[in-house]
């Protein structure tokens, strides 16, 4: 009953975080707390989220395009290597560590009430993970930006392969 107490408690201070925010600042420097929550260490339901992707990616058809480096799922694409916090769902493309937002599109409301808790960040990380994994098959132009940008001495250049 207590760990049942405290995983939902964890699951609430997860979703209701300004952490979830990346648009969000604190004062200080640009996003900085927002970056640090997102990419910080694994929380115990982060943990189990691992364990679990550990046992699933193996037996997927991408499981050669990907591996596992502490706190993030690595997908390797054709275009860039990708880094998935299991965490957050958070990632960051190499070589530059530069950030990718990818956003799931917004389901029509079948009148349920949504509740924030309600997310499954496992399935949320294996979509993103399958998405990547064929970076060069991507149509939306706008990830297709982000994957092409690289940051050059302070500016962005776009690349026009993606």
């Amino acid at each position: 009953m207590f760990s049942e107490a405290m995983r939902d408690v964890d699951l609430f201070v997860g979703v209701t975080s300004i952490a979830a925010d990346p648009d969000w600042t604190d004062r200080g420097p640009e996003r900085a707390y927002w970056e640090r929550a997102s990419f910080a260490e694994l929380t115990e339901s982060a943990d189990a989220r691992r364990d679990a992707l550990r046992r699933i990616v193996p037996r997927l058809k991408i499981a050669d395009r990907c591996s596992f480096d502490g706190r993030f799922l690595v997908v390797r694409g054709d275009l860039r290597t990708y880094r998935i916090h299991i965490g957050s769902a958070n990632i960051l493309m190499d070589p530059d560590g530069a950030y990718l937002c990818i956003v799931p599109a917004r389901r029509k409301s079948d009148g349920g009430v949504f509740l924030p808790f309600q997310d499954d960040r496992l399935s949320l990380i294996l979509s993103k993970a399958f998405l990547l994994a064929a970076d060069t098959e991507i149509t939306d132009e706008t990830i297709r930006r982000q994957i092409g940008r690289r940051e050059t001495g302070g500016r962005e250049t776009g690349s026009r392969r993606a």
